[in-house]
């Protein structure tokens, strides 16, 4: 994403331009599935000297405006994307943690709960968990059973 297009969303969303909400926001959109530290990293490349906290702050800003979607793991740090605004669900590597995108067919209807117990459900988010194909064929190596 350049800095225009980060710009412009920033606006769209009411939000002051800054440019670690602009560095912050492009990070997001260029490396998916990031955590804290890598995109910390990015935005250093970026615009240099920019404190950890700032950029929890802008995360949680952009989050709280729907520009930015946390992906939270069991066991593992919070993830980040830009909002995409499609219907994607995530797939992830039980070895390695690796995280990609699984399309939701457009016009599929959206999962309903079995029962919701008086909720006025507003959003669904389901994980595929597995191993990713590099770590299939590292198992396949390692373990002699596997083999036929």
């Amino acid at each position: 994403m350049i800095e225009t297009e980060a710009r412009t969303l920033l606006r769209g969303a009411s939000l002051r331009v800054t440019r670690p909400r602009v560095a912050v926001l492009s990070a997001v959109h260029e490396a998916p599935h990031s955590d804290v530290s890598t995109v910390l990293s990015l935005v250093r490349t970026r615009i240099g000297t920019v404190s950890t906290q700032a950029v929890y702050d802008v995360l949680k800003t952009l989050v709280d405006a729907g520009l930015a979607r946390r992906i939270d793991l069991p066991n593992s740090p919070a993830r980040y994307e830009g909002q995409s605004r499609d219907n994607h669900q995530h797939m992830v590597c039980r070895s390695c943690g690796t995280i990609a995108d699984v399309d939701v067919p457009h016009g599929s209807p959206p999962l309903e709960a079995p029962q919701d117990h008086g909720f006025a459900i507003d959003h669904v988010e389901v994980t595929y968990w597995g191993l990713c194909p590099g770590c299939r064929t590292d198992r396949g190596r390692q373990d002699p059973k596997s083999v036929h």
